[in-house]
This record gives C-alpha cells, structure tokens and sequence, in this order.
C-alpha cells in the first residue's frame, strides 16, 4: 500500500483532536474522527468513517476499512483537519 499520509500528519491530527476534540466514549472526537491510544501510549488510533487507522511502532500505519469509499472519507477528514492545523 503506498503511504497516503506522512507519520507528521497523522501525529499532527492526533494531537490536534486531543487538543480540540469533545470527549467521547473511545477518546476524543473532532471533525468525525476519534483519536485515542492504547495503555502506554505507543500506538495511537484514529477512527471514523468506517476506517481504523492504527499507527505505531517504526512510524508506520495500517488501515482497516471494508470498502475504498470509506478510506477515501476517511482520508478526505485526516486532510480537513490538516488544514486547520495550517489555518491555526
């Protein structure tokens, strides 16, 4: 799979929703996606549009979604919320 999204970005949008998002049952939630972590803190997790992301050990990432049009949203979302990082 080629990378979509840079390890700054996904750091970037993560600790932006964590930063901006409302709480939620998973974590926190912005703009449809939820981003959390797991007990130590080593992998974090975005969620949303039928998509988890599970980013962790080398910088790398790995998607699990059913359908390219979930991924595709999924993505659109990540590069919104990029966006508004740049606009801040």
């Amino acid at each position: 799979m080629k990378n979509e999204l840079d390890s700054k970005t996904i750091l970037s949008v993560y600790e932006y929703i964590q930063k901006h998002g409302e709480v939620a049952e998973e974590g926190k939630l912005y703009g449809g996606i939820t981003a959390f972590s797991d007990i130590d803190g080593y992998t974090v997790y975005l969620k949303g549009s039928g998509v988890l992301m599970r980013f962790g050990f080398h910088n790398t990432y790995h998607l699990d979604y059913e359908h390219d049009k979930h991924k595709d949203d999924f993505i659109r979302k990540i590069e919104q919320i990029k966006k508004q990082l740049n606009d801040d």
